[in-house]
């Protein structure tokens, strides 16, 4: 059993907490992962009482669950819900939190802090705790758990950490990144470092290139206001593509312990090439999408949607090319690519292999043997190895074939991330959450690409929406020959 503890969010009555952390706790409830004693506190600007609190998370989890909805589970776990109003600006919010914290023995000393807010207030908020003294542990820890953005860039997240640092220590801040809580993500760990049959073909001696995509054919929805001043580098690459890539080029660790696993994916981060301004568009492409069609039906441009300025250069499509200059990976492309509207939702890992070193059949019917690829799929879940065989008949002809095998039974729940990283905090386990070195050796990575896209304010590519993103991208590719993966359906000639 857990620890018990008090999860104080803050933001308790936005969209994060509606989608997805209310049901990922009902659920930690509902699977006996939560002590008896552990109570959650919602807090919010919001004039709610108590009861519509519940009736609120009541229609959240239901939203989410749907038929699973479990009635008996849901009493249980709104029984150790508690609303605290309050403005996370104001001083005063602090001392009223910190008296109802040591007055009422119903809270746990154990709190993890989780800031479900926007990223300007996170300094503010954890500034605010320590001088009310909400982030001793005389009597229990304290963890706080922060959402990305960590930082708009290298210097702001520089600056955030200093602020941050003043009050906290390294072991207590949990810097969240759901995409690693994704139980498909951990399984490339297991694929790489349990199975001895691949690990010896891992390096630049069979690799070709290395393709890392993840593709949504949502739009911009509501989140113009976050949106236009992030863009797709900075809200998937920097953060998930960059983490993906370390999971699949490190180094075997130590162990599985969580400082083992950190310093492994450090060390890959560290040894990304840097790019030299006059080498960004050799490196990086960037579009926006038109509008388009997504499953028969027409949708807007970008620049169409709701809060977008008509002049907007701020990317939905994004893709990267960089080398790893270490003994493993030197000189193999790895390309990392990401897009809203695109043909269909997917993340997928794509490694592809060298052609052998002789052409054996160059007498034959056999021109040119296709490459080997192993396809890890994020979502959906799955892993696919592709391989060549002989066709059946007389003639020396071959056709690609496939081993392919789900990453789950049919009868196995994938759980959502939350889940296991709100379990993950009260239990102190921070191998699934980013070390600061971490977040700002990725934004060393991406933040030439951020400065020079910057200064070009006049111009950027588009792509109608329901494709795979611009053709231009391809000037990325080291090779001729080579072209995005797109699924994990065969390449096409």
């Amino acid at each position: 059993m857990t620890d018990s503890c008090t999860y104080a969010i803050f933001g308790a009555t936005g969209n994060l907490s509606r989608i997805k952390l209310m049901p990922a706790l009902y659920h930690l409830d509902q699977a006996g992962k939560l002590a008896e004693d552990t109570r959650v506190l919602a807090m919010g600007r919001r004039d709610w009482s108590q009861e519509h609190l519940v009736e609120q998370v009541r229609s959240w989890v239901q939203g989410a669950v749907g038929e699973h909805f479990d009635e008996a589970v849901f009493s249980r776990f709104a029984r150790r819900l508690d609303y605290f109003r309050g403005d996370l600006r104001e001083p005063e919010t602090y001392q009223r939190l910190g008296d109802l914290l040591r007055d009422n023995d119903a809270f746990p000393d154990n709190i993890a802090w989780y800031m479900a807010i926007n990223p300007g207030d996170f300094g503010v908020a954890v500034r605010y705790l320590h001088e009310d003294g909400l982030l001793e542990e005389a009597h229990g820890w304290r963890r706080v758990v922060i959402e990305k953005p960590f930082g708009y860039d290298l210097e702001s997240a520089q600056a955030l950490q200093r602020g941050i640092g003043k009050y906290l220590r390294e072991e207590q801040i949990y810097r969240i990144d759901h995409y690693l809580g994704k139980g498909t993500v951990q399984n490339v760990l297991v694929f790489r470092f349990a199975n001895t049959v691949m690990e010896p073909l891992w390096n630049r001696n069979y690799i070709d290139h290395i393709q890392i995509t993840h593709s949504e054919t949502l739009g911009l929805g509501s989140r113009a206001g976050f949106y236009e001043g992030v863009g797709a580098m900075r809200d998937m690459i920097q953060s998930h593509l960059l983490q993906l890539l370390t999971l699949v080029t490190m180094e075997p660790p130590p162990s599985m312990e969580a400082e083992s696993l950190r310093d492994e994916k450090v060390k890959v981060l560290k040894s990304v090439r840097p790019i030299a301004p006059n080498a960004v568009h050799a490196h990086a492409f960037r579009a926006q999408y038109a509008a388009g069609q997504i499953d028969g039906e027409k949708v807007k441009g970008y620049l169409e949607e709701d809060g977008v300025a008509p002049d907007s250069v701020t990317e939905t499509y994004a893709a990267l090319k960089v080398y790893i200059d270490n003994w493993r990976w030197r000189g193999v492309p790895i390309y990392l690519r990401t897009g809203k509207r695109m043909a269909k939702k997917q993340s997928l890992v794509s490694i592809c292999f060298r052609h052998p070193p002789q052409q054996f059949f160059r007498d034959t019917h056999i021109e040119r043997l296709r490459q080997n690829w192993v396809l890890l799929g994020i979502q959906p879940d799955c892993l696919k190895v592709e391989m060549t065989v002989k066709e059946p008949g007389l003639e020396m002809r071959t056709r690609q074939t496939s081993l392919d095998a789900s990453l789950r039974q049919r009868d196995e729940v994938l759980t959502d991330a939350y889940e296991e990283l709100l379990l993950d905090v009260i239990d102190g386990d921070r191998s699934l959450f980013l070390r600061y070195d971490e977040v700002e050796y990725a934004w060393r990575v991406v933040d030439p690409v951020l400065r020079v896209w910057a200064t070009e304010r006049d111009y950027i590519q588009t792509y109608p929406a329901g494709t795979w993103g611009p053709e231009e991208s391809r000037r990325l590719f080291e090779k001729e020959e080579q072209q995005w993966r797109h699924s994990l359906a065969p390449l096409e000639d």
